[in-house]
């Protein structure tokens, strides 16, 4: 799994920027939400390439049974 993070840089004018990183799709703005909330009025948003990849589930693979371990 790629590490994700979340970077806030504080403008002097008090502007906070965030930047979302190893974050795919609606899965950023989800993430972002209730912080975005208590800091204020969203100004401008900017999506990545990484907003508009598709989130992939993880799969994980069953192996058939052998026949010897069937048997015991």
């Amino acid at each position: 799994m790629a590490q994700q993070s979340i970077r806030f840089r504080i403008r002097p004018d008090g502007r906070v920027e965030e930047q979302v990183e190893g974050v795919q799709g609606q899965a950023c703005q989800l993430l972002t939400e209730r912080i975005e909330a208590r800091l204020g009025a969203v100004q401008q948003r900017q999506p990545t390439a990484e907003a508009f990849q598709v989130e992939v589930a993880p799969q994980s693979r069953v192996q058939p049974a052998t026949q010897a371990s069937q048997l015991s």
